[in-house]
């Protein structure tokens, strides 16, 4: 018990030393902004008014997505032989990225130009056929000429020159599917080379992405690779309704990325949709983004800066001084003597995480940055100017 006491003292003197530290710190302290003064007055913090080149932009964020991307597959069915590029790896237009067993095709061309051979040896029989018919002919009708031949044979030399003519057709003919069916085989043995290919074919682009491996039998269509133009790169950003008639395709924008904290990335405005979207209101707009290091990758998450008007000799005042009072925008004015605060209801125009515009009124002087909250039209003031810093 008496332990029990001793402890309880203990306590309760420490207690009443630390209620008296602080109470000698809160008497020797020098007063704060926002506290009173001699003669009543309000210590408070101000900053002069001033003059800047203003900014009216938006940040919109979004995803970047390559300009082009598309997916190599066989036309054909077959046995995936060898691939020539995997993930990473930079691709020319015209490349082959992938071959197929070509074995069973090969063999197919082998034998359509054995087909497409012995039709034409059959096209060349029916000519000289032809020709001995039509010489047959020319000799009876000269001898009927003469009176020599019948009017009958000269009629069966006629049918057989037209039955040896008709064969002749047949088989150039015959010729022409061979020479077809030779063409398709040739064409079917090309595609067992897959090669990549663009319209303009010009640099090189990036395989993004492998679907199969080496002796993976395949169907037609089945996706082998995926293929991306990497530079430059198209952020994907979302605009608000009331932005959207502001933004012009050519404007510049810079781009940001949490990847690469501090690096900008140059930027252009390259296409507008025509249309929002019902659930957000929002329209999508396409950003170029240049990117010659290499350090952006489609997918990363961007913000893209687009600076939709500039002012010059904006009238600023930090955005710590602008208050609301009764539903009203407002700053308190130091008044010419630095005495007193002066109330006054202002236009804010532009707004960034510094400063705000002022449109209405022209403002001159020091505005209050610090203890508004305890002041008022008229208050008494005692201020310290803290002036705007060089950056």
């Amino acid at each position: 018990m008496r332990v029990f006491k001793l402890l309880l003292a203990v306590a309760a003197t420490a207690g009443i030393a630390w209620i008296g530290w602080l109470v000698y710190r809160k008497l020797d302290a020098p007063p704060a902004a926002g506290s009173r003064g001699g003669g009543g007055a309000v210590a408070v913090v101000a900053e002069p008014v001033a003059r800047e080149t203003v900014e009216d932009a938006r940040v919109l964020v979004g995803t970047l997505r390559p300009r082009s991307q598309f997916v190599v597959s066989p036309k054909i069915a077959g046995r995936l032989e060898r691939l020539g590029a995997n993930v990473g790896d930079r691709v020319e237009s015209g490349q082959t990225v992938a071959w197929l067993d070509d074995d069973e095709v090969v063999q197919q061309v082998e034998q359509a130009r054995a087909e497409l051979d012995v039709a034409r040896a059959g096209a060349d029989e029916a000519a000289v056929a032809a020709g001995r018919a039509r010489r047959e002919h020319e000799r009876i009708a000269e001898l009927r000429a003469r009176g020599v031949a019948s009017e009958a044979e000269l009629d069966l030399a006629k049918s057989d020159l037209d039955a040896q003519q008709a064969k002749v057709k047949l088989a150039q003919a015959a010729v022409q599917q061979r020479e077809a069916a030779l063409r398709a085989a040739e064409v079917r043995l090309s595609y067992t080379k897959i090669a990549v290919a663009w319209p303009d074919g010009g640099g090189a682009r990036v395989v993004a992405e492998r679907f199969v491996d080496e002796g993976a039998t395949l169907a037609a269509g089945t996706p082998i690779l995926s293929v991306l133009e990497a530079e430059p790169l198209i952020a994907e950003v979302n605009v608000a309704e009331k932005d959207y008639p502001r933004i012009r395709v050519g404007q510049e924008a810079r781009v940001t990325a949490d990847a690469h904290p501090g690096r900008e990335f140059a930027g252009r405005v390259v296409r507008l949709a025509p249309f929002f979207r019902e659930a957000s209101r929002q329209a999508r707009i396409e950003v170029e983004v240049g990117d010659k290091e290499g350090l952006l990758r489609p997918g990363m998450f961007v913000r893209a800066r687009i600076v939709l008007a500039v002012r010059e000799g904006a009238t600023v005042v930090p955005l710590d001084a602008v208050v609301r009072r009764d539903g009203v925008d407002a700053v308190f004015l130091v008044d010419e003597a630095g005495k007193k605060a002066r109330l006054v209801p202002v236009r804010v125009g532009v707004t960034d995480l510094f400063v705000a515009e002022i449109l209405d009124p022209r403002l001159e002087g020091l505005v209050v940055t610090l203890g508004q909250h305890l002041i008022d039209d008229g208050t008494p003031l005692a201020v310290t100017v803290r002036e705007k810093s060089a950056g």
